[in-house]
């Protein structure tokens, strides 16, 4: 463990450097289809024809339309100035190092920021990174030009403030240029910080005023229209789906839209996440973090397997976190470094006849559960541990009391 402690700048550059090599050097090395969407589809807003844009120069079979509020066609606007290869290689070179930055203030909600700016735990940042870019959501975000890194930073930045109105101004920006990370008003309420709840919705709000006053009748089309419809995003069954909805589809053969089915599972997997916090300490302030995260892709509608780029602070939080020494939470640690390392929706795609199928053998469809059950494993493996952590006191706290039989 020293030795890759302190070679961990080196890993973390050879690492850089191999990712930058795969970009160039293989055939869709730089497809980068979605940052084209986010570049191209946002100058289509100056057309005044957003949401029918198209991008099926890479992906014909697929034509991916911009599927995200009109707050983020004017976040993404200048981009489209610049050229498409500078744009993708500063996108990729920001990706990687919003990935450090996102696992060094993952340790700082852990150990604090002293502890965590030390030269040792730096390095071990580094070393977690050097990892991180090779694990299949943050290689599919790589590969995608996808922006969930940089959302995910903007979550954790905006939860370590202490300043309520930049904390909830952080989520509401960011909420507004993709809707995922509105989750985060969650981790709010459960630390009951009232002012940054309202204020993220407040925010929000003003992203989408702003969308109407600039693009009028193209941001109502999306508000109006297009919210909710998952099928415009992509195709529920797809193995890439790891949402709770794409995981029971695939097991159901059939798309189980948003009706009773799903509902149950979401009430379920609510329970649990809640159960899951009441059993954190009160000071695990990442772990909260992470149960609300795993929260908002279990039952988004599609939450593709670059979403779950929020893995990286979980194997950090397993890893390093206060119930580290625990066998159960080993185990889901190795679980977790295991599938994302080898990534087994990338490996069960060469499976699934088209993304557009859902029904398939059982045997791939339990498979292509791997991420619902991992975030189910913490929960239960954080629900198991609070009550052992209660029982554990409860006996410490009697056995310090005075027996109250008399002496004879």
């Amino acid at each position: 463990m020293n030795r890759l402690v302190r070679y961990a700048p080196l890993l973390l550059a050879l690492s850089v450097l191999a990712r930058l090599a795969w970009a160039f050097a293989t055939p869709n090395g730089m497809n980068l289809v979605d940052l084209h969407v986010y570049v191209d589809g946002s100058a289509a807003l100056l057309k005044d024809d957003l949401y029918n844009f198209t991008y099926s120069v890479k992906t014909p079979d697929f034509p991916l339309p911009f599927t995200y509020p009109p707050f983020a066609a004017l976040v993404f606007l200048p981009l489209h100035y610049l050229p498409f290869t500078v744009v993708g290689i500063a996108w990729q070179l920001a990706t990687m190092a919003a990935m450090f930055l996102l696992i060094k203030l993952s340790l700082g909600l852990m150990l604090g920021d002293d502890v965590a700016g030390t030269f040792r735990w730096t390095r071990i940042a580094m070393a977690w990174t050097a990892l991180a870019l090779w694990t299949e959501p943050v290689r599919t975000t790589l590969d995608y030009g996808q922006v969930n890194v940089f959302l995910a930073l903007g979550a954790i930045v905006a939860i370590r403030s202490t300043r309520w109105w930049v904390a909830g101004g952080l989520i509401g920006f960011v909420a507004g240029i993709k809707l995922t990370p509105a989750i985060t008003g969650l981790y709010f309420l459960a630390t009951k910080r009232w002012k940054a709840a309202i204020f993220s919705a407040v925010a929000f709000a003003a992203t989408v005023a702003l969308s109407y006053l600039v693009l009028g009748h193209q941001a109502g089309t999306y508000f109006t229209t297009l919210l909710g419809d998952a099928d415009r995003i992509g195709p529920v069954g797809s193995v890439w789906n790891q949402s709770l909805r794409g995981a029971m589809s695939r097991i159901a053969g059939h798309d189980i839209g948003s009706g009773p089915l799903w509902i149950g599972g979401v009430v379920i997997v609510s329970a649990l996440a809640i159960a899951a916090w009441r059993s954190l300490r009160r000071d695990d302030r990442l772990g909260i973090l992470l149960v609300v995260q795993l929260l908002g892709l279990l039952i988004s509608p599609i939450s593709w397997s670059h979403h779950w780029v929020w893995v990286m602070p979980l194997l950090v939080w397993l890893v390093h976190g206060p119930d580290r020494d625990a066998l159960l939470t080993r185990i889901v640690a190795g679980y977790w470094l295991v599938t994302s390392v080898i990534g087994i929706p990338w490996i069960l795609s060469f499976f699934q006849e088209s993304i557009w199928l859902v029904s398939r053998p059982g045997i791939l469809a339990w498979l292509g559960t791997v991420d619902v059950l991992g975030a189910l494993l913490v929960y239960i493996l954080a629900i198991y541990l609070g009550r052992r952590r209660v029982n554990l006191e409860s006996a410490a706290s009697r056995s310090r009391e005075p027996d109250p039989r008399p002496s004879t």
